[in-house]
């Protein structure tokens, strides 16, 4: 396995939020690091161990490790114009559904780079930029099919504060960032429409079984939606106002339109877009994502936030369960 090298330097691709904060990491890691963005007010914010710039060449000379974290719809765009070592690794912080193919962002990064998805480093958890900014504690799982790639890359970014844990389940790992941010919009819209714990503790956890369902059918290890990149992951973008995703399904629930909620939010609202990609593969494959499927009714079909209340509590009887085996 090659890939990472024996310095410790890497480039980052977009000055967002979370890019901005895992840069800071990957310096209190002793990682040298460069940072590329489009427009150079992106750079506001940015430690200033950085060198940044919005010349690609410069952020990417040299570079052997490639930490990819921009919007899902941006990724291919912007990867399909990148010149990297053919042992690049990448270390991918989108999380998303593509639109145009409904693949996965390490898909969409292997296709796009040419390169193996076996270079391709998914890391994804409870991972709230502000907080991680403020210096609170939290971890990730760094998942790659090469689990001696993801144990080299791992020191890049690992900190005192920050623990990365491993896993060779990418596919886990990627439906729990995707299908977490469409649950977290359910259960904005509920807190907006004045539900308390008992609605959105219901909502947190059919929305588990809903990632386990949709995880195991297209091949996930179910144990990995009990981790970091599963329930951990939920937990957190269902309960914090600092979430894009729970925000944008509150302010709909409090009667904002939908067009307003899009343009009020703080960035991108990945839980409304990957919702579309997310139901069209559960419909195809006989998946049962009611809570996804409500969502997607709101966001893309007309519904109505009333209208997505009726239709999750007037459904069936069901067995109460997550389908996860332990063992």
């Amino acid at each position: 396995m090659a890939g990472v090298g024996t310095s410790k330097e890497a480039a980052i691709i977009g000055a967002g939020a979370w890019g901005k904060v895992f840069a800071s990491l990957m310096v209190q890691a002793g990682t040298k690091v460069s940072v590329w963005a489009r427009n150079s007010r992106s750079f506001q914010g940015l430690d200033s161990s950085c060198f940044a710039s919005t010349d690609l060449h410069r952020v990417l000379t040299g570079q052997s490790v490639l930490v990819m974290a921009l919007p899902s719809a941006a990724v291919r765009q912007v990867a399909s114009r990148l010149a990297l070592p053919k042992d690049v690794t990448v270390v991918s912080l989108s999380k998303g559904l593509e639109a145009e193919t409904n693949l996965f962002m390490a898909d969409v990064l292997a296709d796009a780079l040419r390169i193996d998805r076996s270079q391709v480093v998914v890391v994804s958890g409870p991972n709230l930029s502000a907080e991680i900014a403020e210096g609170q504690p939290a971890g990730a799982v760094a998942a790659c099919s090469d689990l001696a790639r993801a144990q080299q890359v791992c020191p890049l970014f690992s900190t005192p504060l920050f623990r990365p844990y491993l896993s060779t389940d990418v596919i886990g790992a990627e439906v729990g960032g995707v299908v977490k941010n469409v649950i977290a919009v359910a259960v904005g819209a509920a807190a907006g429409m004045g539900y308390q714990t008992n609605t959105r503790s219901m909502l947190i956890t059919r929305g588990l079984a809903e990632m386990a369902r949709f995880g195991k059918a297209l091949g996930a290890d179910e144990a990995t939606f009990l981790g970091l990149a599963g329930v951990g992951d939920l937990v957190a973008t269902c309960s914090s106002a600092k979430s894009r995703n729970f925000t944008f399904g509150f302010n709909m629930g409090s009667g904002m339109a939908r067009e307003q909620a899009f343009k009020v939010s703080a960035g991108v609202v990945e839980g409304a877009r990957s919702a579309k990609a997310v139901i069209t593969i559960a419909r195809a494959r006989g998946i049962e994502m009611p809570i996804t499927e409500a969502v997607a009714k709101v966001v893309f079909e007309g519904g109505s936030i009333a209208d997505m209340g009726e239709y999750l509590m007037g459904r069936s009887r069901k067995m109460d369960g997550v389908d996860i085996k332990l063992v």
